[in-house]
């Protein structure tokens, strides 16, 4: 597969997809999930829920992100 094919199927998989679409959304935050979340809310000085479903852990992953500074390209 060529650098263009790839990158195309990369932009159309599911890491592009809005978490709320996703098929396996409302299912439990995987464990991967579970523990960066941990960390990240440790940093930021928050609290986690950790019944959160799939989907609302990505986003929450991503806010904490952006506040912590963690994940972003300088």
């Amino acid at each position: 597969m060529t650098d263009k094919q790839t990158q195309a199927t990369a932009e159309q998989s599911n890491m592009q997809k809005d978490p709320d679409r996703w098929v396996t959304g409302d299912e439990p935050m995987t464990g991967a999930q579970r523990s960066y979340l941990h960390t990240l809310a440790e940093e930021a000085g928050e609290e986690i829920d950790d019944g959160m479903t799939k989907a609302e852990a990505s986003k929450k992953i991503d806010a904490l992100q952006e506040k912590t500074g963690r994940g972003v390209d300088h």
